[in-house]
């Protein structure tokens, strides 16, 4: 059973922590006009990318390792308690859309679970178990990931998440806003964005959460551009699900071929309205079923199957 700290001892903790740190200079922020308060949050919001491009070589070094196991069937899992879980399962959430994936390949768990989205569940970020047995019901493999997302990086749900995937032989990313924290020595790939103090004493969902995002993107991002999920800047493994985005597959397909409305017609007809199918119909001349099988030999890689055709 792990151990809740105490109030004093917490306290300390948290009052070691940058993203804690209280900024005297800040103390009268409600005596300000608004444009003054938005100007200094703007202002706070402008040091966030900078922060995380001096940690790129570890980002890369993640995704990197990342998609060398989602090659070989393996999955991205997110895990955290409240702002960053929900970030997280924002962005878990938005890679079948965006890149064809189905919905058990990027995963994000939230302590509390589901109802955690839009509601606080109290105490569920102060349990390791808790972590342990929501990752249990995944089945881990050392060709999985689990990326443990925490502001401060002493949250022991997202501890209790790495060390659990650790021990079924996954692959583990931290990703904090600390210096030191105890996720990124627990993980494979520690990458620490130091932000610094909040505007607000505490408030991580402000530069912290900001953050999480930026480099969250990146993980899922580049880690499909890395599979093969688009073609130079195109998004060609989007799924079709409504008006806008089938709008948006003949607009994809137009980009990467010229091809008039008529013939970007009759390929995504072919085709079933597989945008990398279509694009390979027409940039190689080839019929569906050889764009289905010229896909599949080279792995997803649109770039490659049209070489191999033409070759």
């Amino acid at each position: 059973m792990t151990s809740i700290p105490r109030p004093d001892d917490l306290r300390t903790q948290l009052g070691s922590l940058t993203t804690e740190a209280f900024r005297p200079e800040l103390a009268e922020i409600d005596r300000l006009s608004t444009l003054d308060i938005a100007r200094l949050m703007n202002g706070e919001d402008s040091t966030v990318a900078a922060a995380v491009a001096a940690r790129l070589p570890e980002i890369a070094a993640a995704v990197d390792a990342i998609a060398a196991r989602m090659e070989h069937g393996g999955r991205l899992v997110y895990a955290g308690a409240g702002t960053a879980g929900r970030l997280g399962v924002l962005d878990a959430s938005e890679c079948p859309p965006t890149f064809g994936t189905a919905p058990d390949r990027v995963v994000g768990v939230i302590a509390g679970g589901p109802r955690a989205v839009t509601t606080s569940v109290e105490g569920a970020e102060d349990s390791r178990e808790l972590a342990r047995s929501d990752l249990a019901g995944l089945a881990l493999t050392a060709e999985d990931t689990v990326v443990g997302i925490s502001a401060s990086g002493r949250t022991p749900y997202a501890i209790g998440a790495v060390e659990y995937a650790r021990s079924a032989g996954a692959l583990t990313v931290g990703l904090a806003c600390n210096p030191g924290s105890a996720l990124a020595a627990a993980t494979e790939h520690g990458i620490e964005v130091v932000v610094g103090p909040e505007l607000l004493t505490g408030s991580t969902r402000l530069k912290a959460g900001t953050a999480q995002k930026l480099v969250l993107n990146m993980l899922s991002t580049i880690t499909m551009i890395r599979l093969g999920k688009t073609y130079g800047n195109l998004m060609v493994d989007v799924r079709a699900s409504n008006e806008k985005l089938r709008a948006r597959s003949r607009r994809i397909v137009a980009l990467a071929t010229g091809a008039d409305d008529a013939e970007i017609e009759r390929a995504l007809t072919v085709t079933g309205g597989e945008v990398k199918n279509a694009i390979l119909v027409l940039l190689a001349g080839v019929d569906g079923p050889t764009a289905t099988r010229l896909l599949e030999e080279s792995g997803g890689h649109l770039r490659a199957a049209v070489v191999a055709a033409l070759s």
